[in-house]
């Protein structure tokens, strides 16, 4: 999609130079990339405490190596 932005000069500078890219369009676009990733990791943060989970790591592990075990013995290894 094309726009037409007005960007103060020194921020865009600023963006070219951290992202190390010499086009201006591939910097804004690993800037909005990272923006967009940041808030999403923010709202995920923002879930911390408000969902409970009741996960039994140790009995998906056993599991796991019962399942393993049974692939094995029909597969002959």
């Amino acid at each position: 999609m094309r726009a037409t932005f007005s960007i103060p000069d020194n921020l865009l500078n600023e963006v070219q130079a951290m992202a190390n890219e010499k086009s201006k369009t591939k910097a804004v676009v690993i800037a909005m990339r990272e923006f967009v990733k940041a808030k999403k990791a923010e709202r995920l943060l923002a879930l911390k405490g408000m969902v409970a989970i009741d996960y039994d790591w140790e009995k998906e592990e056993a599991l796991e190596l019962k399942k393993q075990i049974q692939r094995e013995k029909r597969h002959g290894a």
